[in-house]
C-alpha cells in the first residue's frame, strides 16, 4: 500500500523527536529523514520507526520493585519471532518468552499467549508491527504491561483488562512498542487459559 505526504511528514516528525531526547545521533536522523521521504509503501516507513517509544510521550514513571521471576526450567522452546503475511501465527502454552522478540503481521494476525510462557529475564521488549494486520498479546494477572507503541491510521493500545492486575503474583514486565499502519496492535489482560470453562463447568455440575 502507498503512504501519502502526511503520513511521511508524521515519521519525520516521530524521528526528529527522537532526535531531540538523543535516541538518535544527527547521521541517524538524517539517514532516516532522507529515507522517509523518500518512501514510498508502508513497508518502506516501518523499519524506520521501530525501535523508537511514541513520539512527544512522557518517559514511563520508575516502577516499583517486582517480585522475582522464576528462572526457565530449559524444556520451554524459545522463539526469536512471530511472523504472519496473509496467514495466523499463534505462540500459546509453554514457550520461552526472550526479549527483543519480534512480532510482524502484514495482512494477517500474530497472537502471543504469555499466561503459560516462561521468561528469559524479569522485563522483556517485545516489539510488535502490524501493517494491514493485527498483533494481539495476552498477559495474566500477575503481569505489569508498558505499551509504548503509536498507530497511523490504526491502533496501538492496552484493552480493558478482563482481570484486574495483582501486584502479589510474581510476574514479569512486558514492554511493547513498535507501530501499527492501517492495522492494530492490542494488549490485554485476562485470567489464566481454560479458567472461564472450569468455572463454568462447575456451575452445570
Amino acid at each position: 500500500m502507498r503512504v501519502s505526504d502526511e503520513e511521511r511528514h508524521r515519521v519525520a516528525e516521530v524521528l526528529r523527536q527522537a532526535a531531540g531526547e538523543g535516541r538518535l545521533d544527527l547521521d541517524e536522523l538524517d539517514e532516516r529523514l532522507q529515507a522517509a521521504y523518500d518512501a514510498k509503501t508502508y513497508g518502506d516507513l516501518v523499519p524506520l520507526t521501530a525501535d523508537l517509544p511514541v513520539a512527544g510521550a512522557p518517559p514511563a514513571p520508575a516502577p516499583a520493585p517486582r517480585p522475582r521471576v522464576p528462572a526457565p526450567t530449559g524444556s520451554a522452546v524459545p522463539h526469536a519471532g512471530s511472523i504472519a503475511i496473509m496467514s495466523e501465527t499463534r505462540r500459546a502454552g509453554r514457550w520461552l518468552v526472550q526479549d527483543g522478540h519480534a512480532a510482524f503481521a502484514l495482512m494477517g494476525s500474530v497472537v502471543l499467549d504469555l499466561r503459560e510462557a516462561e521468561f528469559g529475564s524479569g522485563e522483556v521488549t517485545i516489539n510488535a508491527n502490524a501493517v494491514m494486520g493485527e498483533v494481539k498479546v495476552l498477559v495474566d494477572a500477575g503481569t505489569s504491561v508498558v505499551v509504548d507503541g503509536f498507530g497511523v491510521m490504526g491502533e496501538y493500545t492496552e484493552q480493558r483488562p478482563k482481570v484486574p492486575f495483582d501486584r502479589d503474583r510474581p510476574g514479569p514486565r512486558v514492554r511493547v512498542r513498535g507501530v501499527a499502519f492501517m492495522g492494530s496492535v492490542h494488549v490485554q489482560r485476562r485470567g489464566a487459559p481454560g479458567e472461564a470453562r472450569r468455572r463454568l463447568g462447575g456451575f452445570l455440575r
